[in-house]
């Protein structure tokens, strides 16, 4: 006889990393609406009602790099849920590479003047400028390049077979 409904059973080991990986997955969308909060504490403080100072500092900076950082690495723990066993594809590994970079060019476009190649000099440092605000920008929009290169796109092997 053939029942309709179907058992399914599930070893302790599938379970052990069904529960592994929702916490991985929880802890990485937390750090991530953290780090938001922390990046929006940085570039908006008004919002917070903790605005002291007419013009952009080296602590709103720092801040608001600091935020981007914990969005990345949450962000991260993420999307890495949905590659099994490490079995990453290579536009993935690269996706990652790109989420680093893309830190890596807002960190210094945001610092620039710390770092002593921005456009003002040493006394009024920092400024946070329109070319230290573009090049924050353009890293942001490579970490979201990178972003979506972690996803695993899985085309359907029905419309495969059928074309």
């Amino acid at each position: 006889m053939n029942t309709s409904k179907r058992s399914f059973v599930i070893s302790p080991e599938t379970r052990s990393e069904i529960i592994t990986s929702k916490a991985r997955m929880r802890s990485g969308l937390i750090l991530t609406f953290l780090g938001l909060l922390v990046f929006l504490i940085g570039a908006r403080p008004a919002l917070f009602g903790l605005d002291r100072s007419p013009v952009v500092g080296f602590v709103q900076i720092a801040v608001f790099l600091v935020g981007l950082a914990m969005i990345c690495l949450g962000g991260y723990i993420s999307l890495n849920i949905y590659w099994r066993n490490g079995d990453k594809t290579i536009v993935a590994d690269f996706g990652l590479r790109l989420v680093s970079t893309g830190y890596v060019i807002a960190a210094f476009a945001g610092m620039a003047d710390v770092f002593g190649f921005g456009g003002q000099p040493w006394p009024n440092v920092p400024f946070f400028g329109i070319w230290q605000a573009t090049g924050v920008e353009i890293g942001q929009i490579i970490i979201a390049i990178g972003f979506l290169m972690l996803l695993p796109f899985r085309r359907n092997r029905q419309k495969q077979t059928q074309a």
